[in-house]
């Protein structure tokens, strides 16, 4: 929930102006991995794979999708 001296900070800030050309450099979206575009591709897996990815991200302390290119990368190899 949102209180009152959140909307607060938020009007001062509106009222003071924004920086148009910093916010435009920001980018959009997640940043890239590489040079070349990256596709998106939807994996059917069962609830004990999905749960052995899952562990995996856990232990090593990363997301879903680099567990899954990590094993893909090893079994390519």
């Amino acid at each position: 929930m949102v209180g009152e001296q959140q909307i607060e900070q938020w009007a001062d800030e509106a009222e003071a102006g924004y920086d148009v050309e910093a916010m435009k450099r920001r980018g959009r979206g997640r940043p890239g991995r590489g040079a070349e575009p990256m596709q998106v591709v939807a994996v059917r897996l069962t609830a004990e794979e999905l749960a052995a990815v899952d562990a995996i991200a856990e232990r090593e302390h990363i997301s879903r999708s680099e567990a899954i290119r990590r094993a893909l990368a090893s079994s390519a190899a």
